[in-house]
């Protein structure tokens, strides 16, 4: 049995308390979402809600005014549409500039990477994305995202570490270079493919500055538009929330807020516990060159 030493308690120690600290403001914003209003006034809601009751809930889905539902829709079509979109890219994208054969691999590689590091900036963007007819369009959410240089370079590096000879294989048994990619390579790439999935679903759900920029018209606007507008932007013409009474329970912008945000959250991690297995085994695979 291995000894249990000093460090490793206060080792574990240490990674408890962090872990409590990076958990406790979702916690919060979970009790104060179910709370009732009076209780959050009186500053008594710490960990556990006070007065529990799904009316603020109820309320920000129910409510057009507010466009939280809407918001919520559209940023699940752009996650699941984008991530779709970008994970077909980003395979097919580094299968070729994985394969020694293909000429010029290195240079196109070296354009990603160049690309990558030295970024256009907002305004040559703004003007290419707007010569585009990307500019209010939902494409914008889609089509920009496709190709993460990051992505492709782990995805790349996973399939180098494929066996050459699975390709030799399939060439002696007729197969050609749309076959090879798709029936042989692409079935065992299931933890990249998990991997570049679940960045690219975090990736878009989170993404604020681009819709931001290119999405004026709201009723294509992204969760995370909402929440801007409905928090931090309502005192400069944003969504304004009151207090109200619903139901008999006293509801304060505090809860309205709470419950919009812990909306946004919950979705995205839902994905992770069922990724997890795929997710570990494909960072590691994709990260080290052997």
């Amino acid at each position: 049995m291995k000894k249990f030493s000093w460090f490793d308690l206060i080792n574990n120690t240490l990674l408890v308390l962090v872990a409590l600290l990076c958990v406790y403001p979702f916690v919060l914003i979970m009790a104060t979402s179910l709370s009732d209003g009076k209780a959050v006034v009186a500053g008594s809601v710490y960990l556990l809600p006070k007065g529990i009751n799904l009316e603020a809930y109820k309320y920000i889905l129910g409510n057009e005014r507010l466009g939280v539902t809407a918001g919520l829709l559209n940023s699940f079509f752009y996650t699941v549409v984008g991530g779709f979109v970008a994970v077909l890219v980003t395979f097919m994208t580094a299968y070729p500039l994985s394969r020694k054969r293909l000429v010029g691999r290195y240079t196109i590689m070296l354009l990603f990477l160049f690309t990558w590091v030295f970024e256009a900036g907002i305004i040559p963007n703004y003007i290419v994305y707007n010569g585009l007819g990307l500019v209010n369009s939902w494409l914008v959410m889609i089509l920009p995202m496709a190709v993460n240089t990051f992505l492709l370079i782990i995805t790349k590096s996973f399939l180098d570490e494929l066996p050459y000879e699975l390709e030799e294989a399939a060439v002696i048994d007729g197969a050609n270079d749309w076959q090879i990619m798709w029936r042989v390579f692409f079935p065992l790439s299931k933890p990249i493919i998990a991997t570049i999935s679940v960045f690219n679903a975090v990736y878009i759900w989170n993404q604020f500055l681009i819709p931001m920029i290119y999405l004026q018209d709201r009723s294509m606007q992204p969760i995370t538009v909402i929440l801007y507008n409905m928090i931090i932007n309502s005192s400069k013409g944003g969504t304004s929330l009151e207090n109200i009474t619903v139901n008999g329970v006293q509801l304060l912008p505090q809860n309205l807020q709470a419950a919009s945000i812990f909306l946004a959250v919950v979705p995205i991690l839902l994905i992770y516990p069922f990724t997890q297995r795929f997710f570990t085994k494909g960072m590691l695979l994709g990260s080290v060159k052997g």
